[in-house]
């Protein structure tokens, strides 16, 4: 079976209290597709998970944050859990470095609380999304369209709601890394035209591994949006 990522260098930012399986299921997913996977965090050594109501195991961590460069990377994965994102997001080099894929045009793949991140980073205004339902309203006072859906993939940008949703989450993550959407410029409003649902409970799309394929809206697990420029005066 081909790897549909086999050229592609994939980044994790997290840091102590992300949510295990939020990054141990991705990073698997990414690896069996052919991916080179890199935990990167704020610190050197190691970084602790949280695995749902305690602490979880360590993880070496392959690149600190202040020796990650944005360009040496394809793409960026951003697990959840609460701790985690909640210190990205006021962590100024973390702003940095999740903004430099919007502004390179580079996929990124955000689950449950990661949001945060986003918003703090100055990329979520006007962006249609999901997450974890107790960050719903700070996303809506952020500028974002939220959706109660599985899998939203806006442009470059795909959001998760929670580990329950992981298996739809992996499949469209593959399926958009591999394809590389051009990322649109932060800012920008979703667009007027309907919603177009998709189904990634069966199929092999072309890369060879399960991806999202058209379906009627009937038990759809990722919605698609297509983010485009303001009009001008």
């Amino acid at each position: 079976m081909a790897q549909p990522l086999s050229n592609k260098t994939v980044a994790i930012l997290l840091t102590d209290g992300f949510e295990q399986v939020e990054m141990t299921e991705p990073r698997k997913a990414l690896e069996q597709a052919g991916a080179q996977v890199h935990l990167v965090a704020p610190k050197a050594g190691e970084v602790k998970g949280w695995k749902f109501t305690e602490w979880g195991n360590t993880f070496p961590v392959d690149r600190p944050l202040e020796q990650a460069n944005p360009s040496e990377y394809d793409a960026l994965m951003l697990p959840g859990g609460v701790m985690n994102p909640d210190h990205l997001r006021v962590n100024e080099q973390a702003q940095q470095f999740v903004r430099a894929f919007f502004e390179r045009g580079k996929p990124v793949a955000a689950i449950c609380h990661a949001p945060w991140t986003l918003i703090n980073a100055g990329v979520a205004e006007g962006r249609t999304m999901t997450s974890y339902h107790s960050i719903k309203t700070d996303l809506i006072n952020a500028g974002v369209q939220w959706v109660d859906q599985a899998v939203v993939v806006d442009g470059a940008l795909l959001t998760s709601r929670n580990p329950d949703d992981l298996d739809d989450f992996n499949r469209a993550m593959i399926e958009l890394f591999a394809t590389g959407a051009e990322q649109p410029a932060t800012g920008r409003q979703p667009s007027e035209a309907p919603n177009t649902s998709f189904d990634t409970g069966a199929g092999v799309g072309a890369t060879g591994y399960d991806s999202p394929r058209h379906a009627s809206s009937h038990g759809s697990n990722v919605d698609y949006h297509r983010n485009v420029p303001d009009p001008k005066p």
